[in-house]
């Protein structure tokens, strides 16, 4: 049933993009399973992160359950189409709900979204990873995928307006070797791991964007570390 909802929805976000004419270089896709359970691991740079996640597991015919803020399963717009589509929703106060769905729904053979900074990065960069996609991929045994997205935070992010013009904006996207996360060994110990393969990836992206900033003006979605005006993390920490 969810897939009547899901799959359409998937068909209007490509007709967006095409409208958009976004440039989507997707490298890594054949790392998703095409059968079984599995936990996607991606970094947050951006509001519609999740539809570029899931667009990376379409080649392998996969559909991502993705954990996400129960306020958006509450919003009268998105709230319909998010449970329709089978998504998660993770109320932080009640946070074991959450994650008895999604033990259960890897267990089912379903690929789960996670994106363990929690919070979008407005530094652009990698922030700390909760333990918890390694704790449920231990749990449910299956494989963790890392994966790294840049150029998303050009179209939409927190505390910028919306960039929905046609401007061919660049999105890349890399997908990595799966991570095993056995049951014998320390979710911390794994995490750590897994965030340093996503770190890879992430700079293997940013080394791919094919387009650098027009001006001055066009430095905000630069990291810092790499010359551009964002915020540092320090500098994002002080503000909130």
């Amino acid at each position: 049933m969810a897939e009547l909802v899901y799959r359409p929805v998937v068909g209007a976000a490509l007709t967006l993009f095409k409208a958009l004419d976004l440039k989507i270089d997707t490298q890594g896709s054949e790392h998703i399973p095409r059968t079984g359970g599995a936990v996607l691991v991606s970094n947050h740079i951006s509001y519609l992160d999740f539809i570029f996640t899931g667009l990376a597991a379409l080649p392998q015919k996969r559909l991502v359950r993705f954990m996400a803020k129960d306020s958006v399963f509450r919003h009268k717009v998105s709230g319909p189409l998010m449970r329709g589509m089978k998504h998660i929703p993770v109320d932080r106060s009640q946070g074991e709900h959450a994650y008895k769905h999604a033990l259960e729904s890897l267990r089912a053979g379903e690929i789960v979204g996670v994106f363990p900074e929690a919070t979008i990065s407005q530094s652009f960069t990698l922030k700390g990873f909760k333990t918890g996609a390694a704790r449920l991929a231990q749990e449910a045994g299956v494989p963790l995928i890392p994966m790294a997205l840049w150029g998303t935070q050009r179209l939409w992010t927190k505390g910028r307006p919306r960039n929905f013009k046609r401007s061919h904006i660049p999105v890349t996207i890399r997908v990595g070797e799966p991570v095993e996360a056995p049951a014998d060994q320390y979710a911390g110990a794994i995490t750590r791991r897994l965030r340093e393969r996503v770190q890879e990836l992430l700079e293997a992206a940013q080394r791919a964007y094919p387009v650098r900033p027009k001006d001055a003006n066009d430095t905000w979605w630069i990291p810092a570390h790499l010359g551009g005006t964002a915020p540092t993390p320090a500098q994002v920490k002080e503000a909130g």
